[in-house]
């Protein structure tokens, strides 16, 4: 990836509900934020308009940018799930944005992973670092559940690979799994992952084994769970989290096999943060590694949670002073 030194770039990370920018240089060869930026998407009617009030705040205005937007890019374009915003790479060059760039969140997330300082990860098990010339996985549950990778072609090259891989079958790992999937067919044709590992996935789960053990439930809100779980692991909600964690590691494995990621597996989004001590002492590493015959090379994999707040903003960067070259 060749670099543009001189450039005052802009940087964006727009979920359904928030958005997040920033102002990118390069410094020393890594990309350094300064006038970050958060609003909801409701305080703005348009997407154009959040941008637009971002850049008039700016005292130096950026020339190009990239923005990583929580979907699939098509044409340019993006409807934004959960939002009634729509995102198109034409509207933002009447801004004065030559070039600008929309890419898929977890693609940013995968260029941003590798310069996410040391003390802004935690480990989840695992060696320290993994291969340098393989490829990394980026995965996590927030709102959904995203997936992507870094391939390394091992002269130095680099390309994030976009995916909607959240949405592959989920795979039961043993007969309560088994069951879980039972249950959930009978609500949605076809299973996903992300039927189950992410917010409204973990309610899912919930409902699903209080049916198993025969127990009635009224919570309604993910959260709930969360904060019941982490005060009392040993509670119903416990027990649902517990097993949240132990299908985020199957998952991450499977991800690591499927995308060859020796360099490591990292986990992102905004439910792994929240839970990381319980994370930590779950059945996650465990889970991760257990692939048989492949045991001894999920063994050597590290695996990680990515604490540092604008990933993916580090990562709209490294590709926008790579397109303004």
């Amino acid at each position: 990836m060749t670099i543009a030194w001189d450039k005052t770039l802009l940087v964006g990370d727009v979920g359904g509900t928030n958005a997040r920018f920033a102002i990118a240089h390069m410094i020393n060869g890594r990309p350094v934020l300064e006038h970050h930026q958060s609003f909801k998407g409701a305080d703005h009617p348009t997407f154009l308009g959040g941008v637009k009030a971002f850049i008039d705040g700016c005292d130096v205005k950026p020339t190009s940018g990239v923005i990583a937007v929580a979907g699939p890019v098509t044409d340019g374009a993006i409807d934004l799930t959960n939002s009634p915003w729509r995102v198109s790479e034409q509207e933002l060059g009447t801004l004065g944005l030559e070039p600008v760039r929309l890419i898929n969140d977890f693609e940013a997330l995968a260029w941003g992973a590798p310069v996410v300082p040391q003390d802004e990860l935690a480990s989840l098990g695992g060696p320290e670092e993994g291969d340098p010339q393989s490829a990394i996985a980026v995965l996590g549950p927030g709102t959904g559940f995203g997936v992507s990778a870094l391939v390394r072609d091992g002269r130095g090259n680099e390309l994030a690979m976009p995916s909607e891989g959240g949405h592959a079958c989920f795979a039961p790992g043993d007969a309560i799994e088994d069951e879980i999937l039972r249950i959930l067919r009978r609500r949605y044709d076809r299973v996903s992952i992300e039927r189950l590992i992410c917010g409204p996935g973990l309610l899912n789960m919930h409902r699903a084994l209080a049916e198993i053990d025969g127990r009635e439930t009224h919570i309604d809100d993910p959260a709930q769970i969360t904060d019941e779980a982490l005060a009392d692991p040993r509670s119903a909600c416990g027990a649902t989290l517990a097993r949240f964690c132990a299908i985020l590691g199957a998952v991450a494995g499977d991800i690591a096999l499927t995308t060859g990621a020796r360099g490591g597996v990292y986990i992102a989004g905004g439910i792994a943060p929240r839970i990381l001590p319980f994370l930590q002492s779950s059945p996650f590493r465990e889970r991760f590694e257990r692939k048989g015959r492949f045991t001894d090379y999920m063994a050597a994999i590290p695996t990680h949670v990515i604490l540092h707040k604008h990933a993916a903003l580090l990562g709209a960067a490294r590709v926008a002073f790579a397109e303004a070259v």
